[in-house]
């Protein structure tokens, strides 16, 4: 088995899956409570507030929820930039790379006044966007960990097929969606609490969740180099 291959399996681990919907969560609810109750992953709400804004003439109101929708289509294309671009790479995976890029943005983002949610926003829907197409399997199976309507889907037809077929990949399945929607359900909760501390400097603890992850993928390499 090539390295890319073990490595790919390391950031498709449901311990991974865990703490980048802890982040997700995190971010999710900073954005809303912190920064003028707009979605960073949620964009089907943002484009529907977008749509009820231009009809009643608010295009001001509408712009804060129009930009956040082209950051996270922006993001989109650099992930798979980063992946078409940097996937042959040896000494990182390219889905590091793109946890790191996420760091980065959302320590900028921390520091932003509220004068700035525009920016803010949208540099949170980009990052949540970069993290939702990066790592987009989850213990072998579809997954999204910026988002949660997805994942309940696809638990509650596993967890269907398993009660009629027994089937224990369905219910391995099932599993991973309960528990990556539990952990976006941890990480607003967790990022509630800090914004009340912090404000807007709590978006800077969401970076503990995805250095955490960055470096486990190093550990993990490492391991397996040793095998």
């Amino acid at each position: 088995m090539s390295e890319a291959k073990k490595t790919r399996q390391i950031s498709e681990s449901l311990e991974i899956g865990i703490l980048l919907a802890l982040a997700g969560g995190f971010m999710d609810v900073y954005s809303y409570m912190c920064r003028g109750k707009v979605f960073a992953n949620a964009q089907t709400g943002n484009i529907l507030l977008l749509g009820i804004n231009i009809s009643k003439g608010n295009f001001g109101e509408a712009l804060q929820y129009l930009s956040p929708i082209i950051a996270f289509v922006l993001g989109l294309f650099i992930a798979n930039i980063v992946r078409h671009k940097l996937k042959e790479m040896s000494l990182v995976h390219w889905r590091q790379l793109t946890i790191l890029l996420e760091i980065i943005t959302l320590m900028a983002v921390s520091f932003m006044p509220q004068r700035l949610n525009l920016v803010a926003n949208s540099l949170t829907s980009l990052v949540c966007a970069i993290q939702v197409e990066s790592f987009r399997k989850i213990n072998g199976s579809n997954a999204a960990t910026t988002m949660c309507i997805g994942n309940l889907r696809t638990g509650v037809q596993e967890l269907c097929d398993y009660i009629f077929t027994k089937n224990k990949n369905s219910k391995k399945t099932s599993i991973t969606m309960l528990v990556l929607i539990l952990s976006f359900a941890v990480g607003a909760i967790i990022g509630n609490i800090f914004i009340t501390l912090f404000s807007e400097r709590a978006i800077a603890f969401s970076n503990i969740f995805l250095i955490t992850a960055f470096l486990i993928m190093f550990v993990n390499k490492t391991n397996k180099n040793h095998n």
